[in-house]
């Protein structure tokens, strides 16, 4: 019987092709619902998953023959993982395949905060000319704070260092430096207390909550300008609301929110203007996808063969 693959999310069109070519048979369904999954997915061996798909206990449980789940991505928010592998299920993911292209946007997001690109924009397409009122600052000389030194950390130290910034990092997992030339390792507080930009990359626990509340906040260098491109929930969006509208905080930038797309909960940070949006695109170049979607592919490929 051959092995049976559900691409439930759309996958690079080269992956569901390497996957073919190696005799895997692979089925593209992107626009299943969850109820349609459950009535499918026990017709298939492996699924690949992006995360739109939640791979969750009833999927789980009518995956009769399911033995593999990928994540063509980083983050396993979207899989029962403890559960998948009580029931002998192996799941995958592929951490490094999009590390530049989120590092990049959230250096994009820098910039943006720096020099107000988002609000200048908006302004400039409503008609109009706040040439005064948007007085940026440079980033050269200034510190960058990152929490969380995993592989798009430690991308992001080294595009930020090129552009002449200080960049200093906590992480719960990490005493010494990664990159000693690059990067500082300093507790959460005197990060907290230096930095003027903090960039966040990492995932989002909720038995712990977030890594950046009121308290964290409170704590923070005036005028200090918060990035998120990691997972919604890893920052509280109404404690940064609140400091925002205080002044201890003088920008945002989120790619991620506790709920996608934002709901009205969110109405009160979607209204501020000293920000910078994007709708959770992190991972969302053609060649992050290429990558991501090769990794994948031969993750599968490599599993058939090993389960023949």
């Amino acid at each position: 019987m051959a092995f049976r693959v559900l691409a439930s999310d759309p996958l690079d069109p080269a992956a569901v092709a390497a996957m073919r070519a190696a005799g895997l048979e692979v089925d593209e369904k992107t626009d299943l619902t969850p109820e349609g999954l459950a009535n499918v997915i026990g017709e298939y061996d492996a699924i690949v998953v992006r995360s739109a798909t939640k791979v969750r206990t009833p999927i789980l449980d009518a995956g009769s023959r399911l033995k593999l789940v990928v994540r063509a991505g980083v983050g396993l928010d979207n899989v029962d993982v403890e559960y998948a592998e009580k029931k002998g299920i192996a799941v995958r993911n592929t951490p490094a395949a999009s590390s530049n292209s989120v590092a990049e946007l959230a250096l994009g997001h820098v910039l943006s905060l720096a020099r107000h690109i988002g609000r200048g924009t908006a302004s400039v397409k409503n008609g109009r000319w706040e040439k005064k009122a948007l007085k940026g600052i440079e980033i050269d000389g200034k510190t960058l704070g990152i929490v969380g030194i995993g592989r798009i950390g430690r991308a992001l130290a080294g595009k930020a260092a090129a552009l002449g910034m200080r960049v200093i990092a906590f992480d719960a997992y990490v005493e010494t430096s990664p990159e000693p030339e690059l990067v500082e390792m300093v507790p959460m507080d005197r990060l907290l207390v230096e930095s003027d930009f903090i960039s966040l990359h990492v995932p989002f626990d909720p038995k712990v909550g977030p890594v950046l509340g009121a308290a964290e906040l409170g704590k923070a260098k005036d005028g200090v300008r918060i990035v998120n491109c990691a997972r919604g929930g890893v920052v509280d969006e109404e404690a940064l609301v609140e400091a925002m509208e205080s002044g201890k905080v003088a920008g945002a930038a989120l790619d991620v929110f506790s709920t996608e797309p934002p709901t009205t909960r969110s109405e009160a940070i979607l209204g501020m203007e000293n920000v910078s949006f994007t709708p959770h695109v992190g991972a969302s170049t053609v060649e992050a996808q290429a990558r991501v979607g090769a990794e994948a592919a031969q993750i599968v490929i490599d599993f058939a063969r090993s389960n023949a």
